[in-house]
């Protein structure tokens, strides 16, 4: 039961780095250029993060074994369209507008039937961090395995690989049971959920534009601002009229619950930014190619697995806070080995302390982020919570790869690689010093009230 949801995390979160390696391949193959796969790489991202929300809200109406079912479909048409892609324009529409649609409705099921599923603090934190290793792994080892497809086959072949894996994981889908039946007479908040994303696609293209037109960027960036300000207004507005909205304000009154959020955001955009960031810089600066790429990066996959695995006994035995404490700790002196011993030494092998130290940091906090976040609520509220928190999540790999790829794209030089790695790591300590404000003890799973 376990397997299937584990691999649909693992393959989405191996789609969001495994291009990382295939900048120049596909920069040649489809003649455009690294800020054209920067901006093909974000979009994807960017499009589960503007989604998430409307699709944890969408399980609640059709159900989320078919929700997942159907977001795996998608997904898998996505990933044969970019394996055909003639141009950019069809590798954003495969890669990032299909398998991000389809990553948006599959992940929250994902969330939601394990929260449901394994009822007991210990035993979800095991199938979460089961999950959390899954995804991790796919995110970090992404630039190994696409390394070694596009370096044997092709950077088209990765995408094959892709919809192999959601068939696999369709087959495997068959021993799932929905726990809660659909309600088709749910409300669902079309409006919500066009403003919302509206405002997260224009803030995240106003980073891209940074390097650009300086008022173009500003003038993307107070948009969106206005557009997430509407939809503020919109959903306030649906409470008072005893409309269910996209997103209760409710969720933010819980204090436990938003400080775990801050966290889950710095997370995944310190390793979708380290990714991109390493990624891009060994390829293009100093030219290596895609295995060679990928294998430096075995590094922080190594990392990441073992402390993932290690979720549930480090659950029983240590608090979740510190948890996440001690993984921030270890990923801002990951980023500091990263800028310097790569800056006095041309060796490939200068990257692999950093990059371990930040893969242990990030698997020994991923998976107790997250049950921070879902045990806050009880169950009639996982629908909303499971879409907020993958949104949230997704959005810091947007920022991760926007922000930090932006940086190293305007200047591709040693002095942009360090400035990209220093504005992770101040990503980093404000994650620190966020988790620091979480409390010493969490309450049991399930048993939160919304407004605690």
């Amino acid at each position: 039961m376990l397997a299937p949801l584990a691999l649909a995390q693992f393959i989405c979160s191996f789609a969001g780095s495994n291009m990382n390696v295939m900048i120049n391949d596909i920069s040649r193959d489809l003649d455009t250029t690294v800020q054209g796969v920067q901006v093909a790489i974000t979009l994807f991202l960017l499009v589960m993060a503007a989604l998430m929300i409307p699709g944890g809200k969408a399980t609640d109406r059709f159900g989320r074994k078919r929700c997942f079912l159907t977001g795996l479909a998608v997904y898998g048409v996505g990933a044969l369209l970019s394996a055909a892609a003639p141009g950019l324009g069809v590798l954003i529409l495969g890669n990032s507008i299909l398998e991000g649609v389809g990553t948006a409705l599959l992940i929250p099921p994902v969330y939601i039937l394990t929260t449901l599923l394994f009822t007991d603090l210990t035993s979800r934190a095991r199938a979460f961090g089961v999950i959390m290793a899954a995804g991790g792994v796919g995110a970090a080892a992404g630039p190994l395995i696409g390394g070694l497809i596009t370096s044997a086959i092709s950077w088209r072949a990765a995408f094959v690989f892709q919809a192999l894996i959601i068939v696999l994981i369709i087959a495997l889908s068959r021993s799932i049971a929905d726990p809660l039946p659909p309600d088709p007479d749910r409300h669902f908040d079309v409006r919500g959920a066009v403003l919302s994303a509206a405002g997260l696609v224009l803030i995240v293209m106003g980073i891209l534009a940074a390097d650009n037109n300086l008022w173009l960027m500003l003038g993307l960036l107070a948009a969106g601002i206005l557009f997430l300000a509407w939809f503020v207004h919109w959903i306030r507005r649906e409470e008072r009229a005893g409309t269910e909205p996209l997103l209760s304000t409710s969720l933010f009154r819980n204090r436990t619950s938003n400080l775990g959020l801050v966290t889950q955001n710095a997370q995944w955009l310190l390793l979708m930014g380290t990714s991109f960031t390493v990624a891009t810089y060994l390829q293009v600066v100093r030219g290596y190619d895609a295995i060679q790429t990928g294998i430096i990066f075995t590094a922080a996959t190594l990392g990441l697995l073992v402390s993932s695995l290690a979720a549930e006994r480090l659950a029983r035995r240590l608090p979740q806070r510190t948890l996440i404490i001690a993984g921030f700790a270890l990923a801002v002196v990951g980023i500091a080995a990263l800028i310097s011993l790569v800056a006095g030494a041309p060796s490939a092998w200068a990257f692999a302390p950093g990059l371990l130290l930040i893969g242990l940091g990030l698997g020994v906090m991923l998976t107790p982020s997250v049950n921070v976040v879902q045990s806050a609520f009880p169950e009639d509220r996982q629908g909303e919570i499971s879409g907020l928190s993958r949104s949230i999540s997704n959005l810091g790999s947007s920022f991760g790869t926007a922000i930090a790829g932006t940086i190293l794209v305007a200047d591709l030089t040693e002095n942009a690689y360090a400035a990209a790695m220093a504005s992770l790591a101040l990503a980093a300590l404000i994650g620190l010093a966020t988790a620091t404000r979480l409390p010493r003890t969490t309450p049991p799973a399930n048993t939160a009230q919304p407004g605690a």
